[in-house]
């Protein structure tokens, strides 16, 4: 009877033991998916830039050659971020609804070389037509603190900012 008794406590506890290692092992899994999600998110940002021809370089989209623009067999459409003189695949490429030349944004994440696409959508710059200026103050060339309020004319007011090369 002993030795029975013995039998099934030691049969018990190596149960209860699996299943303690087996709830500890889910535990872990669930407790890992926020992380990795907020790892995803803190990885996910975006881009803006022109579709080119993969087929296209980096210094031949800089100087807007013909030849970014040509559908080549076998090419790809990549984003060139004039920003930073810098060319990205682009995957997967049956979420692009946009052709070679469309200034577009793009979001998702970077992989090396390679945006991994979460959304595409053409690039909007500046205000809406219709769409009131927030307000502002900047500094000018002279130094002078400028607000909206101090450049409107009678008539409104147009501001044009303008990004030299040479700056």
């Amino acid at each position: 009877m002993k030795g029975s008794l013995e039998l099934k406590l030691s049969v018990r506890t190596d149960r209860i033991a699996r299943d303690f290692l087996l709830y500890l092992m889910a535990l872990s899994c669930v407790a890992s998916l926020p992380v990795a999600a907020q790892n995803s998110a803190r990885n996910s940002r975006s881009w803006s830039g022109i579709l080119v021809s993969s087929s296209c370089n980096a210094d031949e989209a800089f100087f807007e050659s013909p030849e970014c623009n040509k559908v080549v067999s076998g090419a790809e459409l990549s984003l060139y971020d004039d920003t930073n003189r810098v060319m990205y695949d682009l995957r997967p490429q049956d979420k692009i609804a946009f052709h070679t030349g469309d200034t577009v944004t793009v979001r998702g994440t970077l992989d090396g070389d390679v945006i991994r696409i979460a959304s595409i959508e053409p690039m909007s710059i500046g205000l809406a037509l219709g769409q009131k200026a927030p307000p502002f103050a900047v500094r000018d060339q002279f130094g002078r603190v400028e607000t909206l309020e101090t450049l409107k004319g009678r008539n409104g007011t147009v501001l044009l900012f303008f990004r030299s090369a040479d700056w």
